[in-house]
């Protein structure tokens, strides 16, 4: 709701009697200068460079940790559910089937792939913070109803729109991220922000070991308070989230030039005041040309008439990945309690190893891909991830690995398929206009989690019930098979995006001209 501001009017005695409510004075000066701006008015700017040849300071330290709490809390909820399975089906829990669980995590990620579309989509046309400030709130009031339900028509409600926040978050926090991170910093950071979806693996194994003790607190009110902690997490985020701005190239490509200039100032200031030095001067500035580009013809258009090749990338880089990481993830618990005799209580103690190898990995290799080059470390880490796969699925056919060496294999294997599951996402977020970002990621997110997600575990868990090691050697070779595809997608049809502008690796749908320097003046 706009800020409204109480004045009276009359004259005479009667001054200051009736009273009526109207715009305040800025609300109106905002509306008028915004409508006149977006009449195809040409603006030159250097906003996105300026961004872009800023230092490192606290302030970016702020935006990593303020929106990138997602995948941390997205790993949480996982966990915390894979945990909480079997209590559910007792009386402590809501007396579920096993068929009702696993119903319960497909609601989860239906929600996730269906916020995530109409929430994308709603982040490109209302604006990056509105919807990643909305998008908290939202998980943080379902993940504690979820704690609060009553029966399984009602947990699956509220985990459904559990995962609609959480998919929206995707959407926003990555276009917010991507484009307030200087181009020199933006493979890494990426990479480092994704990875930590298993920061919130290892929080939430620690979570249940605590809370799912019978022994200190009732299993009635033990797994109900596991939903506590990421409702705690995401509102205690939110306090810090808020000092984040809106992304400037987002106002700039909706006509809100002097908004845009106003946080450029903000940020500048902001950086200028922590590292004690002068900012460098932008070298090159675009031509705006502000106007509705948010429809989803627009969308189409581009991921499918003017980036066909980059939506190709996106989607074989994340199908790939997902349907690896859905087969080997959610059904390492099997292979080790079937064919090594592991005991379920302890499988634990063998994820936890499994979880740092897959966090490790992008924090490692992540400034390669700056520095090297984004074609060769995403087709890497696909390649070699697929062939290692290749190699441990033999010494498995062949009885030659243990329960530690296989969870030893995963590791090292994850190592570098994390890299490349994160710069899946990666890619989704920087090969496209800003003014189709979000709906992009969306997009691909959306297909990725449904092809991967959705077929991998029931073929995986198929084969494992078989209870032969040959068969689900085959569902080893199929995954690596697909993890190498990626990577030879990647070879013939990656974007050079390292250490370029958003701008540079893809022209705004609103851009005009791109100019070598200039500086904020209308033309």
């Amino acid at each position: 709701m706009q800020t409204m501001k109480r004045i009276f009017i009359g004259t005479g005695r009667d001054r200051g009697m009736v009273p009526e409510f109207r715009p305040s004075v800025l609300y109106v000066r905002r509306k008028v200068e915004n409508l006149m701006m977006q009449q195809s008015q040409v603006y030159h700017t250097d906003i996105p460079a300026r961004l872009d040849r800023l230092p490192w300071s606290r302030w970016h330290w702020l935006i990593i940790i303020s929106l990138g709490i997602t995948w941390i809390l997205d790993g949480l909820e996982v966990t915390i559910v894979g945990s909480i399975g079997s209590i559910l089906e007792k009386h402590a829990g809501l007396n579920l089937t096993a068929g009702q669980v696993g119903l319960e995590a497909g609601l989860y990620l239906f929600g996730g792939v269906s916020g995530a579309l109409v929430l994308g989509y709603l982040t490109d046309k209302l604006g990056r913070k509105r919807l990643f400030l909305w998008t908290l709130v939202w998980y943080g009031v379902f993940t504690v109803l979820s704690g609060l339900s009553w029966n399984f028509l009602s947990f699956g409600i509220f985990r459904f729109l559990t995962g609609v926040g959480i998919g929206g978050e995707y959407a926003a926090i990555n276009s917010a991220i991507d484009e307030l991170i200087p181009a020199r910093g933006r493979g890494w950071t990426d990479l480092a922000i994704n990875s930590s979806w298993w920061v919130g693996t290892m929080v939430g194994s620690a979570e249940s070991i605590l809370l799912l003790n019978p022994h200190l607190i009732s299993p009635y009110w033990g797994w109900r308070l596991t939903f506590l902690l990421g409702a705690i997490l995401a509102f205690a985020v939110l306090l810090v989230r808020r000092m984040v701005p809106e992304s400037p190239r987002w106002l700039l490509t909706h006509g809100r030039i002097r908004e845009a200039e106003e946080v450029m100032k903000g940020i500048e200031e902001s950086v200028e005041k922590r590292t004690g030095k002068p900012l460098e001067k932008a070298e090159w500035s675009i031509d705006i040309d502000p106007r509705e580009t948010t429809g989803l013809g627009t969308i189409v258009h581009v991921l499918f008439r003017q980036y066909p090749k980059r939506t190709i990338l996106s989607l074989a880089l994340m199908v790939t990945q997902a349907f690896l990481y859905n087969a080997i993830f959610f059904t390492e618990s099997l292979v080790l309690t079937t064919f090594f005799g592991v005991h379920s209580a302890d499988v634990g103690y063998y994820i936890f190893p499994f979880a740092v190898g897959n966090l490790l990995g992008p924090w490692f290799l992540g400034p390669l891909f700056d520095r090297w080059g984004r074609k060769p470390m995403i087709a890497g880490t696909y390649l070699v991830s697929g062939v290692l796969l290749v190699l441990s699925g033999e010494l498995f056919l062949h009885h030659l690995l243990t329960a530690t060496t296989i969870t030893m294999a995963w590791s090292i294997i994850f190592f570098f398929a994390s890299a490349g599951a994160s710069a899946a996402y990666l890619t989704a977020s920087e090969v496209f206009p800003v003014e189709s970002r979000a709906m992009a990621i969306a997009f691909v997110y959306a297909v990725g989690t449904l092809v991967g997600g959705v077929v991998a575990p029931p073929i995986f868990g198929a084969l494992i019930q078989t209870k032969s090691i040959h068969n689900v050697f085959i569902g080893y070779v199929v995954g690596a098979s697909l993890m190498i595809l990626g990577g030879l997608v990647a070879l013939l049809l990656g974007v050079r995006a390292e250490r370029r502008s958003l701008e540079q690796v893809a022209r705004p749908v609103t851009e005009a001209v791109f100019h070598q320097s200039g500086s904020l003046r209308k033309v």
